[in-house]
């Protein structure tokens, strides 16, 4: 059987990623990794999900922060 490599994002709802980063970083600390105001101004996981949603190139920035944050733990 071959093995295929593991995906961090497989089975990761964007609620359960944003949710893993900001108890890592912080909001602040978020803001400073990926810069999006709705991270910086009156922060909450509700509108960042909203923001992140309708923002392709956002949601991106954020899966590649969770995926490098996941894989430097091990």
């Amino acid at each position: 059987m071959t093995e295929k490599p593991k995906d961090p994002l497989h089975g990761m709802t964007l609620q359960a990623i944003l949710e893993r980063l900001v108890q890592a970083y912080g909001w602040d600390g978020l803001a400073k990794q990926v810069d999006i105001r709705c991270f910086k101004s009156d922060p909450s996981i509700k509108s960042s999900l909203t923001f992140l949603r309708r923002t392709p190139w956002a949601r991106e920035q954020v899966e590649k922060l969770y995926v490098k944050l996941v894989q430097g733990r091990k």
